[in-house]
């Protein structure tokens, strides 16, 4: 595909939430341009944009990953088909105890390209996990 063929086609924006949270926060949960995916950071966050699994960081790491999973599977992929993935945490060791379930999500060794950021905080202070993700959709 070229650059002129994805710049032709008209985005289609996927919101998980209800519009009133995500357009409350100003942001769409995945934008898709031809087969080409990218979604926002996915934090676990209830409908109304509250934190959930607040302190828990292994169940705030999972409800990531099943708002990830929601995402691929409104677009009929998998995370095989996911290219990149950035993980935000203002607890390193605690994902990298949670190293195990990640991978599970991910066949046959097959893991996306990856950036594991230690940061300092991020959009709510109850956060400690956010994981962004870009997918080519199998044609």
């Amino acid at each position: 595909m070229t650059r002129e063929t994805i710049i032709k086609k008209q985005p289609e924006y996927f919101q998980l939430r209800s519009p009133e949270t995500e357009n409350g926060f100003g942001y769409s949960f995945a934008v898709k341009i031809g087969n080409h995916i990218k979604a926002s950071g996915a934090v676990s966050m209830n409908e109304a944009g509250n934190p959930t699994a607040v302190g828990d960081f292994t169940q705030q790491m999972k409800n990531c990953y099943a708002d990830i999973k929601k995402m691929l599977a409104h677009y009929g992929c998998t995370f095989d088909d996911v290219i990149v993935e950035n993980i935000y945490t203002t607890d390193m060791p605690a994902f990298l105890e949670n190293l195990e379930y990640r991978k599970s999500l991910y066949k046959e060794n097959r893991y996306p390209k990856s950036t594991w950021l230690g940061v300092k905080t991020l959009a709510m202070p109850e956060l400690l996990i956010e994981i962004e993700v870009e997918v080519i959709q199998p044609e």
